[in-house]
């Protein structure tokens, strides 16, 4: 049996495949154009698919990134307001050493003290009461604006109220301080008050009442002692922040690399398929302008 090739057929293949080898051409001098493998899912499904998920991971890293930002700015304000902190309470110690020596100073040298102790505490509630954008550093989530209470110097913050920043899938960091450990706390019971203010208002009226305060001394060490402990707790916390920056810098140059191998195009290979795919599109014009020769029905009609 015999198949009859009719000059229909033949100029159906020949669009076909000039449509093929055009559509080819189109595809390559628009990556050229854009720079880019898959400029349409269907280009490259398979490649779509790896581009989504280093996409995602990217978008992941980022906000990975951001959250170390915030972390190293809270950790940064906890940093500086315990500097400050342990600066006053130093000068806070002095001064009751000075006050604690009965035979020298005389009554107008203490009245002086106790007024500096007070300037003193103002100056530690303003610490203790630091922010970071508008939240305060030392009291976790509390809603109530400030850490402790200007009026009753009452903690505003709990145990389980933490800030915390994720850093990467598999690690929360702390990036606040416990205020109640730093400052201490009120409580109705003197012998449970571990407040550091309420530790200056009694030496303040231990001079006021000519009481030796030299017994005071233990518990400012004490106060400073858990003050150094926050100090160095930041500073783990701190040092888990960089560690994470430096693996989210590695993890970003790694995520891009993998994107662009995924996404973005060999420029010197497209330059160079684009030439061959234009000689064989221009051959294949000239080809078929010779093989599609009018035929007798041509003129027929």
């Amino acid at each position: 049996m015999y198949t009859r090739i009719t000059n229909q057929t033949i100029t159906f293949s020949a669009q076909r495949n000039l449509q093929s080898n055009k559509a080819l051409l189109d595809r390559i001098q628009e990556q050229g154009t854009s720079r880019q493998a898959i400029n349409r899912p269907s280009d490259d499904p398979v490649g779509t698919a790896k581009s989504l998920q280093v996409r995602n991971a990217q978008a992941a890293n980022a906000q990975y990134s951001r959250n170390i930002d915030d972390g190293n700015g809270w950790l940064g304000t906890v940093d500086t307001t315990l500097t400050a902190t342990t600066n006053i309470m130093n000068r806070i110690r002095d001064l009751t050493v000075q006050g604690a020596n009965d035979g020298t100073m005389s009554p107008t040298a203490k009245q002086a003290i106790a007024t500096e102790l007070s300037s003193l505490k103002d100056q530690l509630l303003t610490q203790a009461n630091a922010s970071y954008l508008g939240r305060p550093v030392f009291a976790g989530n509390t809603t109530t604006g400030v850490a402790f209470d200007p009026t009753t110097y009452a903690y505003n913050g709990g145990p389980a109220s933490t800030v915390q920043r994720r850093v990467d899938a598999n690690t929360l960091v702390r990036v606040d301080a416990d205020g109640a450990a730093v400052f201490g706390s009120v409580n109705a019971d003197p012998t449970l008050d571990t407040s550091v203010f309420t530790l200056i208002d009694n030496i303040v009226n231990d001079l006021n009442t000519g009481t030796n305060i030299g017994a005071r001394l233990t518990e400012i060490d004490q106060r400073m002692e858990a003050i150094r402990g926050q100090q160095a707790v930041t500073g783990t916390n701190q040092t888990m922040l960089a560690r994470a920056e430096d693996a989210n810098a590695s993890r970003t140059v790694s995520l891009e690399t993998q994107r662009s191998s995924v996404e973005d195009v060999d420029l010197a290979k497209v330059i160079l398929d684009l030439q061959t795919q234009q000689t064989t599109y221009q051959a294949s014009l000239a080809i078929t302008a010779k093989v599609l020769q009018p035929s007798l029905m041509d003129f027929l009609r």
